[in-house]
């Protein structure tokens, strides 16, 4: 069904001229898309991963394939050294190889030790499968303009992405008993394997007991005080352990707006999962859907394009709130609520559109068949809207 990942053209030009780094969570298709993707665009490729003792030999002992123009190498932020030991590797033979670094924890933050690589690599991050993947359309939304929207229908596209999430693995096989499995197996491997490999935690129990508890936290405000107290442990703990856990990509948090002439009235984030098929409740799940859907497209646009593009949420002192809001260079692009049924236009999307002079102003349904334009807010079913982004 997915022939090719929304990624693998860009990191290709992005490869001629520099290393590239591919983080994302794990089971997104970082493999995948660096051994069956790119490197079938080379000649010959090698393919090392830290995991297996055979290959981390190779890797230490600096032994390539001299066939090769592509050298991938898979997990090695688990080396202590890694980046100084790229770096060697890069400096000294990029004249013969193209590198690419893939890992399931966030490369451009882990600097335990080594030089600095500013200017050799390009970044970018992996997300799961979206609608406008799914349905082959990988085109860049024009920034600072309308959000195209799609006059076919992707209903039963979209639904599937709800329920199943946007990993391939349960996605394409769309069983419940394997989505279930799925979900244990890899926050079992997460906790016991990928951030023991990496990071130094005492209590990986209530760690664990914490990401439990992030499900039902999803889509609303992130207290780490009600964290702190339900697990009986430091408030620096919780924190600590929410900054490994999108470290890892398994949450992440946006944050409400700031601008000159606006402020919010609370500071605390919004928190949302990776892989929204751990939620049981629809409507938060349809949200912190939308949400990744947003948050692959500004990352996009900041790991390829080069824009400072923000995803955010509003909330007045008036606890007036809207739940996202893209900016380009801290200037507003769209604000979007995100509805389960509801066709009439909330009265905050209005606010916040002439108090920011938002230039597009979305409400966006889950139910089908909706697209109208109403005082400027265009209300429109999900699956077109979505379909438009990347």
């Amino acid at each position: 069904m997915i022939k090719q990942r929304y990624l693998t053209k860009f990191v290709i030009e992005d490869l001629a001229e520099k290393m590239v780094f591919i983080g994302g969570p794990r089971q997104v298709g970082k493999t995948t898309i660096a051994r069956d993707l790119i490197a079938k665009q080379y000649r010959q490729s090698g393919y090392y991963n830290w995991d297996s003792k055979s290959n981390r030999r190779k890797i230490m002992s600096s032994n390539w394939p001299g066939n090769a123009d592509l050298i991938i190498l898979d997990e090695i932020h688990k080396y202590k050294k890694w980046k100084s030991f790229v770096k060697g590797e890069y400096d000294t033979l990029k004249g013969k190889y193209h590198f690419l670094i893939t890992g399931s924890a966030r490369l451009d933050i882990y600097q335990k030790g080594g030089d600095s690589m500013l200017g050799r690599y390009h970044y970018y991050r992996l997300h799961p499968f979206s609608l406008a993947e799914l349905i082959g359309r990988i085109s860049i939304p024009e920034v600072m303009k309308e959000i195209p929207i799609r006059s076919r229908r992707e209903k039963e596209i979209f639904k599937a992405l709800d329920k199943f999430g946007g990993f391939p693995e349960p996605f394409l096989k769309q069983n419940i008993k394997v989505l279930r499995r799925w979900h244990n197996e890899k926050t079992e491997r997460l906790f016991r394997e990928d951030i023991r490999d990496v990071e130094q935690v005492r209590d990986i129990v209530s760690m664990q007991l914490l990401g439990d508890l992030l499900p039902e936290k999803a889509g609303s405000l992130l207290s780490i005080n009600s964290l702190r107290e339900d697990l009986e442990v430091s408030h620096r703990a919780v924190s600590s352990w929410l900054n490994i856990l999108e470290s890892f990509y398994y949450c992440f948090r946006i944050y409400p707006f700031v601008g000159k002439n606006f402020r919010s009235l609370k500071k605390e984030a919004k928190l949302y999962l990776w892989d929204w098929s751990e939620i049981d409740n629809e409507a938060v799940r349809f949200e912190n859907c939308v949400a990744s859907h947003l948050l692959k497209l500004t990352h996009f646009l900041r790991d390829y394009e080069g824009y400072k593009a923000n995803l955010y949420f509003l909330r007045s002192v008036e606890k007036k709130e809207v739940d996202f809001f893209v900016t380009i260079d801290e200037k507003p692009w769209f604000a979007l609520e995100a509805k389960m049924n509801d066709t009439n236009v909330s009265p905050h999307l209005f606010y916040f559109k002439e108090k920011l002079s938002i230039p597009f102003c979305y409400q966006v349904v889950k139910k089908g068949d909706v697209d109208s334009f109403i005082k400027g807010v265009r209300v429109v079913s999900s699956d077109r809207f979505l379909a438009g982004l990347i």
